[in-house]
């Protein structure tokens, strides 16, 4: 047993299963991934990591399955998993999930790979089956609810961190309470009525850290420039040379990138490291484009390609236009019912801060196009007739 005093949580105690899997390489790694990607470059506090996350949603875990009563061997399992669930994320997290499903065909949660190979031999050793772990981070297991669900610990520990190394005053999350209120039945997990208010301040402190943190434009800015970066370096190289960029670590990756044969993205390697980022030319909302255009999701491909006619139309290089197309909010619900006194109902029946919360995500959604400065007032003409935009009004073009 170890202690490990956490900013967020408090002293941390690290069982010794938990140890053996934190000095393991794919752990040890995301000390040196950022949990929020490119935020830094908005909130200078915001350098932490996915291994701080890693640990906080094993201690929340642990918090779960303790009050669920589940026996040590369950529990076990889960925190294992818990503490495992975010090893297969690329380079500056989030940032690089669009290019790992592309060339990889895969996502974060993916990671039978990685643990069969560096730690499945350690899980074993203490009884856990590395397959069913897999099956818990991947959501298919009957305690996947617990990592992976409504109200789940992996949710209530980002929100927490994010605020807390972002200041951004948001992300208040009781999570103590709402673990105190779940009840887990034959039928799934309930929350006891007592626990709706810390539910609600969960699904409100997702919904207001959306844009001030998660889609700031600064950090989209910054995304869209790294995703670019990538995309050149690895033009003509071949999956081995993506599944080796895609493995490395933040500092590693830029380094590759700010000493690729590509000029492109070293000059875009070198704006992100020093700062020096493209601007916006054109913001749209909702109600400026054809939504159901874009409600099946858009590809790399499908951007770039955006990117390449607004460059055309704009008489600049393709390289220096960024298109940047958010997946359209899923309706916010909760799956878990509410029990009180009478009855077991659905959460929104209790609950009609959902249907506002589902309107604000929406109103909240934005399209961006980035160009270099000096190019902004052609790059947003061209990018509202490529684009099909209704021309911004002032207030959508105030910087």
């Amino acid at each position: 047993m170890k202690i490990i005093k956490d900013p967020v949580h408090g002293y941390v105690e690290v069982e010794d299963f938990a140890l053996a899997l934190l000095d393991s390489p794919p752990l040890q790694r995301l000390r040196y991934v950022r949990q929020l990607g490119f935020s830094y470059l908005v909130y200078p506090g915001a350098n932490h990591t996915r291994f701080e996350h890693s640990l906080g949603t094993m201690f929340l875990a642990d918090v779960a399955c303790r009050k669920f009563l589940l026996p040590d061997e369950e529990r076990t399992l889960v925190t294992a998993a818990a503490l495992l669930h975010d090893i297969g994320h690329g380079p500056f997290s989030h940032a690089s999930e669009p290019l790992m499903e592309m060339f990889l065909g895969r996502t974060h949660d993916d990671i039978g790979t990685i643990v069969e190979a560096q730690v499945g031999n350690t899980l074993r050793e203490w009884g856990i089956d590395p397959a069913e772990l897999c099956a818990v981070v991947k959501g298919k297991h009957p305690l996947s609810g617990i990592i992976h669900g409504d109200l789940d610990v992996d949710r209530m520990d980002y929100l927490l961190r994010d605020a807390y190394y972002t200041g951004a005053p948001y992300g208040t999350v009781d999570a103590q309470r709402l673990i105190r209120y779940l009840i887990r039945t034959p039928e799934g997990t309930v929350l006891d009525e007592n626990g709706i208010n810390a539910a609600e301040s969960l699904l409100i402190a997702r919904t207001l850290m959306r844009p001030s943190v998660y889609y700031h434009h600064v950090s989209r800015i910054g995304e869209s420039m790294f995703q670019l970066a990538m995309l050149e370096h690895l033009a003509g190289k071949g999956a081995e040379a993506a599944r080796a960029l895609l493995t490395m670590d933040d500092a590693t990756c830029l380094h590759t990138l700010q000493t690729s044969d590509n000029p492109v993205s070293r000059d875009l390697a070198e704006r992100l490291y020093g700062r020096r980022l493209y601007k916006r030319a054109l913001t749209a909302g909702s109600d400026q484009v054809n939504i159901v255009t874009y409600q099946e999701g858009i590809t790399v491909p499908a951007i770039r390609s955006y990117a390449a006619q607004i460059a055309e139309r704009a008489g600049i290089s393709p390289h220096e236009v960024l298109v940047d197309i958010p997946s359209i909010p899923s309706e916010l619900s909760l799956g878990v019912r509410v029990k009180n006194r009478h009855a077991v109902v659905a959460f929104e029946e209790i609950s009609p801060r959902i249907r506002t919360l589902n309107t604000t995500r929406r109103d909240q959604w934005r399209l961006g196009v980035y160009t270099i400065p000096g190019y902004c007032d052609r790059v947003a003409e061209a990018g509202c007739e490529v684009l099909h935009v209704k021309k911004p009004t002032r207030q959508d073009t105030l910087f």
